[in-house]
Order: C-alpha cells, then structure tokens, then sequence
C-alpha cells in the first residue's frame, strides 16, 4: 500500500466540473460524474484537497474577480451536497501573455499553498486534464496524474504516458493512491 500523499492538487475546469470555458455564471457549474464521490473519499482519508486553477478569462476581461469567486462559491455548494470538500483554492487571474509566474505550469500557487498549510510538496498528488496541471508535480517530484477530459488535447495526453500516469477519472485516481473504499 502507497502512503498517503501529504495533499491532492487538483485543477477545476475539466477535472471537478465541466469545462464550461470561460465560466463565469454559477448555474452553469455541473460536476464531471464521480468527482464529488472521489474528493469525499480523499476527504475521509484527511488528506487536504487543494484546488489550483488558471483563470484567464479575468486576465482577458471576460470576467471578473467577484464572478470567479462566485463560481467558486457554487463548486463548494454542489460538492457540499454530495458530502465531499475543497480545504483550500487558489487561482491565477492573468492572462497566458501577462507571463506570471502564477499561471500553471508555474509553480508560485503550489508553493503558497504548501507554506500556508504546511505541504511537503514531494510528497503530494498532482492531478489534471492538461499537461500544464501535471507539470508542477514532475518538476516538485510529486505524483502526477493526468486525467483526460474532452478537451484534452492529444499531445498533453502523450505527454502523460511517456513522463507521467494517465487514468481514466478521478475515482481511479483515488483508487490507485488512496486505497479507500
């Protein structure tokens, strides 16, 4: 049996809920099916859920700090309903040409996140639909998963065979690391 990981980073759109591009309206949050089941069970094995997202529809005007937050909001709601939690949430508002060093792959989000709750970034689990959520593990030495969506592009999914570990849902994911029933 693998030890627990000192925290489960997950990206939002595509992982948790739908991938509604650009999601600014909390009626349109739908959860991707078994999400909030697998988040519940990593939540039952009081292993932190800590959500890292890229949000660049604030960066490019599409949307505004209170919507995303609004969003958020009915994320933890519906997971709410389903027993299942997010102990913590960060995003990046910028742009991809604002070149922060917030924006996933970049590694200042996880960092913070670990300072602020005291994650040994080495021994977490980093899971995604896209390359750039898995990266931050590789180059942090953690585990990371990739978890295709419908968005997934094809390349990111190749990426993931060769460098890191694909599975088919979040509830594999949570089978495969956190051997909970």
């Amino acid at each position: 049996m693998n030890p627990l990981p000192s925290a489960v980073f997950l990206d939002r759109d595509g992982t948790i809920i739908r991938d509604a591009h650009y999601l600014s309206d909390p009626s349109a949050v739908f959860l991707i099916d078994g999400a909030a089941e697998a988040i519940a069970r990593i939540n039952a094995a009081l292993v932190p859920v800590v959500v890292i997202t890229n949000q660049s529809g604030i960066g490019r005007g599409y949307f505004s700090v209170e919507q995303h937050e609004a969003v958020s909001r009915r994320v933890g709601e519906v997971l709410a309903a389903k027993g299942a939690r997010i102990d913590a949430s960060y995003f990046c508002p910028h742009a991809p040409d604002d070149r922060c060093d917030c924006r996933k792959p970049g590694l200042l989000l996880f960092r913070k996140a670990a300072e602020d709750h005291d994650i040994d970034l080495s021994k977490a689990l980093y899971v995604g639909d896209r390359r750039r959520d898995i990266e931050p593990g590789m180059l942090l030495r953690g585990n990371a998963v990739l978890v295709p969506s419908p968005e997934t592009p094809a390349a990111d999914v190749a990426f993931a065979e060769s460098q890191a570990r694909v599975l088919p849902s979040l509830a594999a994911v949570v089978d495969s690391y956190l051997c909970t029933n």
